[in-house]
């Protein structure tokens, strides 16, 4: 069980950079076929100075690096689902931009009966002179570790 105290942590910052060739790969993945998303000249022909950060790619950024707070929680990847997410945008980022995630983990709950844990984390993400990009929320879900659920059962029993 994930001990309800972590709602509030604030976890590191961090910083990661827009590379265009992830750009590509993420907006063909997801079927992304507009040629704004693939060839920088089609980007800047529509204003844009390079290839415009898809909405959902920043989500991908962040989940590499919970990773990290998962497991300096004592979570194992394998027991981790991906619930929910959200986003507001304030600006679009492009190939090229360094930025920031702040992330903060605003709820630990239970769920289930305590079978699932469910973990809210709330990020905002900046561009490297402070302006806003987006506010990310996503939900996780924790599934109960099997050994624990072992031993409480062998421990009722008796």
């Amino acid at each position: 069980m994930i001990d309800p105290s972590y709602a509030g942590t604030r976890h590191p910052r961090f910083d990661a950079e827009v590379e265009r060739g992830r750009l590509r790969s993420f907006a063909a993945a997801v079927g992304l076929d507009e040629a704004v998303f693939h060839d920088v000249d089609a980007a800047r022909a529509a204003g844009h100075p390079d290839l415009p950060v898809p909405p959902t790619f920043l989500f991908g950024l962040e989940l590499e690096r919970s990773q990290d707070t998962l497991a300096a929680m004592g979570i194992e990847m394998a027991r981790v689902l991906h619930i929910e997410q959200g986003f507001v945008y304030h600006s679009t980022a492009h190939a090229g931009d360094r930025l920031t995630f702040a992330p903060v983990l605003v709820s630990v709950r239970a769920h289930r009966g305590a079978r699932l844990q469910l973990l809210a984390t709330e990020t905002a993400v900046t561009r490297r002179d402070g302006t806003p990009v987006a506010d990310l929320r996503q939900v996780l879900a924790v599934r109960e570790d099997p050994a624990s659920r072992d031993a409480r059962s062998t421990g009722a029993a008796s």
